[in-house]
């Protein structure tokens, strides 16, 4: 069971509104108004007949612009910047009964984040449910369509997300907190790649990744100067789906060490793998050591 809270435009306190006694999580944002807008936000889960519990949450990395931007800056963002508020958005990491887990990169027209590689996410609609949410933009982004009896579903973890991600690229222009669902589906991904039919004006990759390839992305650290190498025992390579602009599917060759790459500090981004999408594979990575249970609750 998820429970949601309400942000008031008079205050910074996120409320949970449920009919057991209140609970409140403190979320201060440097920048105040543009937490304004904020009417939803998940802080708490629960299983059921027990007490409510924070969600593993991590707000910003340490290159967020939130954290360097000054006064003065700060003064400078539109309105329509400041007015948008924060959206609530969901991400699925969709792992196969072979424990591989779908990423997909983002179009290169998209505005947000171009060229990055996430899991099939977007935003939560008014009055939608996580879940719903989660599977309505993996089938619209991939195609894959999954049944109740198809798949298990569990809470990984919260982010806190900023574009662009760095003040290098310029002043922010949207904030979302992003809630990421881990579904197990019970096939294989050879059986869910059959069933891919991407989007082509939001998707122009997909890749399965398993967890060695996973240890050595979630190693890599964003906001360094170099980006990563692939390891030794690790293959030079790894096979992408390419979407074309009609939507249709090549089988490529894409060198690991692009998954590898970390946001440079400065200079326009490159193809990599998100800050948010590193942080809930680690999440997964976790899951998978010790069961859903100790990074999550089970919906």
């Amino acid at each position: 069971m998820y429970f949601l809270y309400l942000q008031s435009s008079e205050s910074r306190r996120i409320t949970l509104v449920d009919s057991r006694p209140e609970y409140i999580y403190e979320f201060k944002p440097l920048i105040p108004e543009m937490m304004a807008k904020v009417r939803r936000v998940l802080v708490y889960l629960s299983k059921e007949n027990s007490l409510p519990r924070c969600v593993e949450f991590v707000q910003r990395p340490s290159f967020c612009p939130f954290k360097h931007l000054s006064v003065s800056e700060a003064s400078m963002l539109p309105l329509d910047i400041l007015d948008r508020g924060v959206d609530v958005g969901v991400a699925v990491l969709l792992q196969s009964a072979n424990q591989k887990v779908l990423l997909t990169r983002r179009a290169s027209s998209l505005a947000i984040f171009p060229n990055v590689w996430v899991p099939p996410g977007g935003h939560l609609e008014l009055d939608e449910k996580l879940l719903d949410a989660g599977l309505r933009e993996l089938r619209e982004e991939t195609g894959i369509s999954l049944k109740p009896e198809e798949f298990s579903s569990h809470m990984l973890g919260l982010w806190e997300s900023v574009f662009p991600p760095m003040l290098s690229r310029g002043l922010p222009r949207r904030h979302h907190i992003v809630t990421y669902l881990l579904l197990q589906s019970t096939q294989t991904h050879l059986q869910l790649q059959d069933r891919l039919c991407p989007e082509p004006r939001e998707v122009s990759g997909c890749v399965w990744v398993d967890p060695s390839l996973i240890r050595a992305i979630v190693s890599t650290v964003d906001g360094a100067e170099h980006s990563g190498k692939a390891p030794a025992n690790l293959p030079q390579t790894v096979r992408v789906t390419e979407v074309c602009s009609d939507g249709a599917l090549l089988t490529s060759e894409l060198p690991v060490s692009v998954l590898l790459n970390t946001a440079p500090p400065e200079g326009p981004d490159v193809e990599r793998i998100s800050t948010g999408t590193k942080y809930a594979l680690e999440l997964w990575l976790k899951a998978m050591e010790t069961g859903p249970d100790s990074t999550s609750t089970q919906q």
